[in-house]
Formats: structure tokens, sequence, C-alpha cells
């Protein structure tokens, strides 16, 4: 089923239905807009990564302490950086796979 504002069929007197229906598909757009600029901004977020990258830090040292590494405050670190440095090259990496899709002409 179509939304109203699509319907040809509808009279000139129904013209102000047709507009509340476009002005509410237009709140839930921009509501819908504003809900994926807020997802986005978390994913990129400094904060969001010092999260991860501490969280991954004191699991991996609690996984090494178990295991009886010695170091394992010290060899925790690689994992954890490792974690960071895929959060810089991932959005390296995003950019080049849109553009050869845009050039080869794939949409979505």
């Amino acid at each position: 089923m179509s939304p109203p504002f699509l319907d040809e069929t509808t009279s000139t007197g129904d013209l102000n239905a047709r507009v509340d229906a476009l002005e509410d598909a237009i709140r839930r757009i921009i509501e819908r807009n504003l809900r994926v600029e807020t997802e986005k901004a978390w994913e990129t977020s400094s904060y969001r990564i010092g999260s991860l990258a501490a969280f991954t830090y004191l699991l991996v040292s609690l996984a090494f302490w178990a295991l009886g590494n010695e170091k394992f405050y010290l060899n925790s670190i690689v994992p954890t950086i490792g974690f960071i440095l895929s959060t810089w090259s991932l959005p390296m990496l995003k950019r080049r796979w849109i553009q050869k899709r845009k050039r080869s002409g794939v949409e979505g």
C-alpha cells in the first residue's frame, strides 16, 4: 500500500490530508537521519575507541594472567595496539571500497 500523498485519485478536497501525510513522512525521514548520524558519530568517537581499547587490554590481561604469563600486563599491549590501529585503518579501507563501488556503478 502506497502512502496517501502518492495516491493520484485523491480529490482536491483532500489536499490537507496529502500535505499532512507529506509532512509526517518528512518528519520520519528527518528523525531517522538524526538517529543514523548519532549512531555514526558513536561508531567513530574517540570515547568508544578508547573504551574498547581499555576493555580489550583488561580482558587480554586477564586471559594472559590466567594462562600463567609472567608479563601479562606488557604482553596485553600488543593486541590492544592492534585494535587501535585497525580502527584507524578501517575508515581508509571503507573509503577505497566505496570509491571502487561508485566507479563500477554499483549502488547501495
